[in-house]
């Protein structure tokens, strides 16, 4: 198996990024924060993109960030670690693509904080997880503080934030924290299928749709209705339209070309 702390596969018009540090737990060290950002700069560049999908080897998706950093040069962490995986966060955040989070073992701190980024969760019933943040005495990084309150609500998430008490796949799922759970052994046949079925989407839509969900929260419900009626705007001048309307008067399954 390759030693590299990222790893690209591609299947068809789906892109899977699997973390690769498994005897750390995934923790992210500066190989494999420089490793991300440069294969998001790699996704963001590639036309054939529809979904993209995280998860991680071994026996967790990511126990957070490198301990033996933090411990050794505390200060290179903002710039080294947190700052890349920023930008690679960012660059993902504006693709059409949706991002899938695929979930197993521990998800901890920085792991918890890259799947709630992420537009979509399924985890297996063996995940575990924990902000942990407040265990090391830090506060929270890669967008969590933004993320977590509008998946759980301001009340709870201070509550999951600041007590760091560890739950299980049945309670995020409570929570709404993830939107699946599966058996741990039907794991990668479950995200493949639901990375198949967004693929099959029009990427535009979908693309439209997560930013109207995501902008919704700084908009004026009047503001809402008008980047409704853009977006709508945008869709209807798109060959996937015609072809979606098309397919629908026809009575058969429309095929989307992402144009």
């Amino acid at each position: 198996m390759s030693t590299a702390p990222i790893l690209l596969e591609s299947h068809g018009l789906i892109r899977h990024i699997r973390f690769n540090r498994p005897q750390a737990l995934n923790a992210i060290d500066q190989s494999l924060a420089s490793a991300f950002l440069a294969t998001c700069r790699q996704l963001a560049d590639d036309p054939e993109v529809r979904v993209i999908v995280l998860s991680g080897n071994g026996r967790g998706f990511m126990a957070g960030g490198d301990i033996a950093q933090f411990r050794d040069d505390p200060a290179s962490v903002p710039e080294t670690l947190i700052e890349p995986m920023n930008q690679a966060l960012q660059l993902l955040s504006s693709l059409d693509a949706p991002l899938l989070a695929s979930l197993h073992g521990p998800v901890a701190g920085a792991g918890m904080s890259l799947a709630l980024a992420c537009d979509l969760a399924i985890a297996a019933d063996n995940s575990r997880f924990n902000f942990a943040y407040i265990n090391l005495g830090a506060s929270c990084d890669v967008g969590a503080s933004w993320s977590l309150p509008r998946l759980v609500g301001l009340r709870k998430a201070l509550e999951i934030a600041l007590l760091s008490e560890p739950f299980d796949a049945a309670e995020a799922l409570r929570l709404g924290l993830v939107n699946r759970v599966v058996p741990a052994e039907e794991l990668e046949s479950a995200t493949l299928a639901l990375a198949q079925r967004l693929a099959a989407a029009s990427p535009k839509a979908l693309g439209l749709l997560k930013r109207l969900m995501r902008g919704s929260f700084e908009n004026s419900f009047a503001g809402q209705l008008e980047a409704e009626k853009a977006a709508f705007s945008a869709c209807v001048q798109t060959e996937d339209f015609r072809e979606a309307v098309a397919a629908f008067l026809e009575k058969r399954p429309a095929t989307f070309s992402g144009r």
